[in-house]
């Protein structure tokens, strides 16, 4: 008989773990402490529930959360099925009924003969090998015992995120590259305002509209966790001393220094992605597109993530994990979803994918696997295990992957990824070297 593989947490990555690990012929048996014990933002009892959104993003290839989806689809997810399966009419934007999405993933996981355990986790079980998919609301009690396991420190409860924005959309007429008092060499981007720029730029960040708050979304700010905009509100001079100080700093376009400063820190090796330094926020998406576009410099910026505050619970993954989502300490426990740093309903759904995938190779006594940088679930990986001396979560997005140059590079990079992806699944990363799924021509 074969061993026993222990899921804790029934979302979305632990359910696409067990679903994995079942279709190989695996067993699999899921904690989940739902209806015993629910989360604040959680009220169905079924498995996979979509809390914020009834939305898994764009189908298009060219952009980086479909691309992600036509990987999974490649390695048979049942995330990706049961979303096909339960869809809702929304143009290009994979949207689903969430009741039903949930209950058709809870129907088919107890159709394969998952077992389930309606409890809370409270210490780590000794079964081997052993997911960790407990999800950003980990509970109080489990969350203790993840950092007995890890390190307390290695833990984190507040994911504060600035925005990220593609190097490429930058304009270098106006900003410039250095370090402050010309220590670390030329490190950040910087964006320099003139008086009148910073007053047209406090102005529309203390009047944005910000997000609505959840129950289950509010704390009491620290400040490591302040958003800019609150910062902003305590006076016209506060960001002046704060995050956009401009000290240290000199124009080589004026040889002054700047009357204000927003700095930009490279967020990947690809040399792609930049960080807005210090500005976590809660403004509206929409807002933060219009307001973070007067800062000089990001008139035309492209953002591969939005900044966000709220309580979450997620690991120090580039200390902590192998590219094959296993514990570098105990390579018997796999993390899944957003515990690991990923964000996003798709991300977590995949590393699920991933984390299963390697536990059932695991069990049989096979060699872990990850997918290539070039594809998307690769590069993904990559990123949130690559060494990082100040670790947030990641979405999927076009700057993860390796660079192509020319032109129409995001749908060459795109053909590249399921190139590559058809190739790892036909190289026997998939029982049989097949998916649930017909492997499409690319």
């Amino acid at each position: 008989m074969k061993k026993e593989i222990v899921i804790i947490g029934g979302g979305l990555a632990g359910s696409e773990a067990a679903y994995q690990i079942l279709k190989r012929g695996g067993r699999a048996r899921v904690i989940e402490m739902k209806p015993v014990k629910y989360s604040p933002a959680h009220t169905l009892p079924t498995f996979a529930e979509l809390v914020c959104s009834n939305s898994l993003k764009s189908d298009s290839i060219e952009n980086a959360s479909g691309l992600l989806k036509e990987e999974m689809r490649l390695m048979g997810s049942l995330v990706i099925r049961a979303a096909e399966a339960t869809r809702v009419p929304a143009g290009k934007t994979l949207a689903v009924d969430r009741t039903e999405f949930s209950r058709y993933i809870t129907g088919e996981l107890e159709r394969m003969g998952a077992v389930i355990e309606r409890a809370e986790a409270v210490s780590i079980p000794a079964d081997r090998p052993l997911i960790i998919a407990t999800g950003p609301l980990t509970s109080d009690a489990f969350a203790g015992a993840v950092s007995g396991l890890i390190g307390r420190e290695r833990l984190y409860f507040f994911d504060a995120v600035a925005p990220i924005v593609y190097k490429e959309s930058i304009d270098f007429e106006k900003a410039f590259k250095a370090s402050r008092y010309g220590k670390g060499g030329d490190d950040y981007i910087n964006c320099p305002f003139s008086e009148d720029e910073y007053e047209r730029f406090y102005s529309a960040l203390t009047a944005a509209e910000g997000f609505a708050s959840h129950e289950f979304d509010s704390l009491n700010y620290f400040e490591g966790c302040m958003p800019i905009e609150e910062l902003a509100r305590r006076g016209p001079k506060t960001l002046l001393f704060g995050p956009m100080r401009p000290v240290g700093l000199r124009d080589p376009r004026t040889q002054a220094r700047p009357f204000a400063i927003v700095q930009l820190r490279r967020e990947n090796q690809e040399d792609t992605l930049y960080n807005i330094v210090g500005f976590q926020t809660r403004m509206t998406i929409p807002e933060q597109k219009r307001v973070f576009r007067l800062i000089p410099g990001l008139e035309k910026a492209e953002f591969a993530r939005f900044g966000k505050l709220h309580r979450n619970s997620y690991i120090d993954s580039p200390s902590l994990l192998n590219k094959s989502l296993q514990l570098k300490g105990d390579n018997s426990i796999f993390f899944a979803g957003q515990m690991t740093g990923v964000e996003g309903y798709v991300e977590s759904a995949v590393s699920g994918l991933l984390a299963g995938m390697n536990a059932c190779r695991l069990a049989e006594g096979r060699e872990t696997v990850a997918p290539p940088p070039t594809t998307m679930t690769g590069a993904l990986l990559a990123h949130i295990t690559a060494p990082s001396k100040d670790f947030q979560p990641m979405n999927a997005n076009m700057g993860l992957l390796p660079e192509l140059p020319g032109k129409d590079r995001r749908e060459r990079q795109a053909e590249r990824a399921l190139k590559d992806m058809k190739a790892w699944v036909l190289a026997g990363s998939l029982p049989d070297g097949q998916s649930s799924y017909p492997v499409p021509e690319v």
